[in-house]
């Protein structure tokens, strides 16, 4: 054995073995001095013994002394200071807290003590009127709800705090925490002091000294103009945001002092020590997540620099809302399966389906009277969807338009000048129009909610006063309890569906926010939405960010009341005019226009039987046939109903889509092979054959032969207009063999397909397997089969051509990225399940088509 080294530094202590230290280390360090055990005197309680060979008895070294465990040390090293173990603790809880596992309690020691997300509005459900008035005791609650336990302890949302409000004036942040106090006010919550005469300067200051400026009225002579037009603040509430922004401040550098606890402040804020470095790049949740969430970008909003309007987001919402809406309404024509499945979705969602308050069923549900049930759901069918594309049409045009003008208008858009008036005039009536489209949803969630298959348990009906009336007055089923959870949602909804003072209070922003978290967090909730439900939150919550994007509008959405004043009986007499379409439609969808045609809608007795997913035989493609003839000749009959009662749908969105030469596909005729006599083959046996006739027209028929006739009547007739071709017909090569005679995806338009080859996409296995079904072909696939929704969000982004954003409900936006109009097409998440069964999946691809030019045979896989 080598001898052990005689000093310290000549320890190989990178290779050490602590745990078999060898007795030589031992024995040294014993020789080296006098140890405090060593003085004379009796032994004591861990005393050494050096042992027989000068080792040391371990039995009696105490490990909790430092002293003994200083015999370790170099010579002259310092011995340890103890802690008791419950000051261990509060260190070690120090340190914890510069992790995210140890966030929560450093930021409650340094003033933010409010636990959840929004404490405000949980203050707002928790306190009564009266207790608000009198003095809430949430106020802090109410004065700054994004400093929280709950959204301050994620991961990012604390880097982004220091970073936007370090980088920024907090003149950039007024409008933006006045805002945030919109519920303390509007409840009275909050009462801010009142100053006659003044106004403060808070918004669109470029010189420092002249933030928080108190400006008498005689002396400025645009002071109470300011004012008025809510382009600056009253001085109450000018020191509500001052107060909020003192005390945001205050919290986030009390903050950085405890996490940088062992910096001097001298050499904190020196420049030479501690530079101010270019703004950090944050990955975003395209690049963390593979999409986008509408949920997190509104999350992480507080925390951010106040966002710019973006004009173009809006128009882009709305088109792929317009988009959507012409979608479902081709479907409804095309698909029968689709029309069957929608037609059952609007009657299980009916409030006749509700028992009354004495247990009966509603008299429309009786034996005999099946025919007026039918009728109303046939016309509230019709009516969902003719005025979803009437609405967004109208909206997705006006957004253009302000897109425009905003453009034109870029330079001279200033926060310290008027907006140009006809932009201004553009602004307030899409607001407007805006408004009425989200009370519109609020009256489906309150039609469609109670009585949606989750939601029955908790409501019935009035019995009705007259069994013809279509009223129906619904409450609440006595002696049935609720779970916290389930109180809570149907507290949500209902804020929304009685669109009253509470939403006034609350703000639709905010009840939407709240409630997709809570389907997001509590999977018990979503259960209780049923996807016809998941739908219009969807749709009110498109509504609902096109209103957060005027919000951001600052300092000019401070305005908006006021300048809307004298405006509103101009703006209000413009939607009169425009509505007179959906107005129209709302009276062609009553009962007793679609008694006499209900019967074509019945769903009972298979008539849209349609077994697209099977193997194709005769006998199912004669099915197929069946079911789309049956489907033609109810909307032919809706049709003729509703042009008689909507002036002929002159001057609508919808006239425009059935007038358009786009074709619906119809399955081709079965054609048998045809056995002929022919020379012997090599077998000596006759073979069979082919017929060299056996080409089958397939008719791409138009989407209203009604309105598509009438357009081309209309455009001969007209010298100025070029008439519109009808629609082609295309030749498919079919056999009496069962692969051959498949529904493949439409054309894209009336004309014949094109004879260029398809461009090629490659796409890994897991992506190549979805396309493969929302584009199935029987000759490549065996069979079809279901998709997992994050497959096919996969496949869509996989392909470097899409990028996806999750909106709220079960809504999902995919942004074409290689065009410059950006084109935008949503797709619904399948809810409960997550995932799409496969008639879905056949018309997703279908749409795909329709938006994209794509077919199956474009995707290849990789390395091919």
């Amino acid at each position: 054995m080598s001898a052990f080294p005689s000093r310290y530094e000549d320890i190989d202590w990178e290779n050490f073995d602590w745990q078999n230290p060898p007795p030589e280390l031992l024995r040294h360090v014993v020789e080296v001095g006098p140890m405090p055990w060593d003085n004379p005197g009796p032994r004591q309680t861990g005393d050494v013994d050096s042992g027989s060979e000068g080792g040391l008895d371990f039995d009696h070294i105490d490990f909790n002394d430092p002293a003994h465990l200083a015999m370790f040390a170099p010579p002259g090293a310092p011995v340890p200071k103890t802690l008791p173990p419950d000051q261990v603790q509060e260190v070690g809880q120090e340190v914890q807290a510069t992790t995210a596992q140890g966030a929560p309690r450093m930021l409650a020691r340094h003033g933010c003590q409010a636990a959840s997300h929004r404490p405000d509005f949980e203050a707002f459900r928790k306190e009564s009127v009266d207790q608000r008035y009198t003095g809430t005791g949430y106020r802090d609650y109410f004065m700054w709800p994004y400093v929280n336990l709950e959204d301050l302890s994620k991961p990012k949302n604390m880097l982004l705090f220091l970073n936007a409000r370090a980088r920024h004036h907090p003149s950039d942040f007024a409008a933006a925490d006045k805002a945030a106090t919109n519920l303390g006010l509007v409840t009275r919550a909050i009462t801010p002091l009142f100053l006659n005469e003044h106004t403060m300067i808070m918004n669109g200051v470029t010189n420092p000294e002249d933030y928080g400026k108190l400006v008498t009225w005689d002396d400025h002579p645009d002071a109470f103009e300011w004012m008025a037009s809510r382009k600056q603040c009253l001085p109450g509430e000018g020191l509500l945001i001052l107060e909020v922004q003192e005390r945001v401040l205050k919290f986030l550098l009390d903050f950085c002092k405890a996490v940088l606890q062992d910096i001097s402040r001298a050499k904190m804020t020196s420049d030479e020590s501690y530079p101010v470095r270019p703004e950090p790049y944050m990955k975003t949740e395209l690049e963390t997540n593979g999409f986008e969430s509408l949920a997190v970008m509104a999350a992480e909003a507080p925390y951010r620099p106040p966002a710019r309007i973006d004009f173009a987001r809006i128009e882009l919402l709305l088109e792929a809302k317009v988009s959507a809406a012409k979608d479902h309404i081709w479907a409804l024509r095309e698909d029968p399966d689709y029309f069957s499945g929608e037609v059952a979705d609007v009657r299980g969602h009916r409030q006749e389906i509700l028992k009354d308050t004495r247990g009966h069923v509603h008299p429309a549900l009786r034996p005999g009277r099946e025919s007026l049930f039918t009728a109303r759901v046939v016309g509230s069918l019709m009516y969902e969807a003719y005025s979803d594309l009437e609405i967004y049409t109208e909206l997705h045009r006006q957004a253009k338009e302000l897109r425009l003008l905003h453009q034109k208008y870029a330079d001279n858009i200033l926060p310290g000048k008027d907006l140009p008036s006809d932009f201004l005039d553009r602004l307030l009536t899409f607001r407007y129009y805006l408004d009425k489209a989200a009370k519109g949803t609020s009256r489906a969630l309150g039609r469609q909610t109670p009585s949606s298959p989750p939601m029955r348990k908790f409501f019935v009906r009035e019995p009705p006063s007259d069994p013809n009336s279509s009223r129906i007055l619904i409450v609440g089923r006595p002696a049935v309890s609720k779970t916290k959870l389930e109180g809570q949602l149907l507290w949500l909804l209902g804020v929304l569906w009685e669109d009253g003072q509470r939403l006034v209070f609350a703000g639709r922003s905010l009840v939407l926010d709240e409630l997709q978290r809570l389907l997001e967090a509590e999977p018990k909730a979503a259960d209780l939405i049923s996807s016809r439900v998941a739908g219009t939150i969807s749709d009110a919550t498109i509504i609902s960010q096109c209103q957060r994007q005027l919000d951001q509008f600052q300092p000019w959405a401070m305005g908006y009341d006021f300048a809307f004043v004298p405006k509103e009986e101009a703006i209000s007499k413009s939607f009169e005019s425009w509505n007179k379409s959906v107005s129209s439609l709302v009276q062609a969808s009553k009962d007793q226009n679609f008694v006499g045609m209900a019967r074509l809608a019945d769903t009972s007795n298979r008539r849209f039987f349609y077994p697209i997913d099977k193997r194709k035989t005769k006998e199912n493609v004669e099915a197929l046939r069946r079911a789309e003839s049956h489907l033609d000749s109810f909307w032919q009959a809706l049709d003729k109903v509703v042009d008689a009662h909507c002036d002929h749908l002159r001057g609508t969105a919808v006239r425009a889509l059935l007038s358009e030469p786009r074709a619906l596909q119809r399955t081709p005729e079965w054609v048998d092979e045809v056995p002929s006599v022919a020379a012997p083959a090599a077998t000596g046996k006759r073979q069979p054959e082919k017929n060299t006739n056996d080409g089958v027209e397939m008719l791409l028929e138009p989407l209203s032969t009604l309105y598509f006739e009438s357009q081309k009547t209309t455009a001969v007739t007209d010298h100025r207009a070029k008439p519109s071709p009808p629609p082609a017909k295309t030749k498919t090569k079919t056999k009496g063999q069962a692969k051959e005679a498949s529904v493949g995806p439409p054309a894209a338009g009336p004309g014949p397909p094109s004879t260029e080859p398809s461009p090629k996409i490659k796409v890994d296995p897991r992506s190549l397997k979805v396309f493969r079904t929302l584009f199935f072909n029987p000759g490549v696939t065996s069979s079809p089969g279901e998709i997992p929704w994050q497959d096919f969000v996969h496949a869509m982004t996989s392909t470097g051509l899409f990028s996806a954003e999750k909106l709220y409900g079960s809504a999902w936006q995919f942004q074409k990225l290689d065009s410059e109009s950006h084109t935008r097409i949503q797709f619904h998440q399948p809810h409960p399940r997550g995932k799409i069964p496969f008639t879905n999946a056949r018309r997703m691809g279908r749409r795909l088509t329709r938006a994209f030019g794509w077919v199956g045979e474009m995707f290849v896989p990789k390395g091919e």
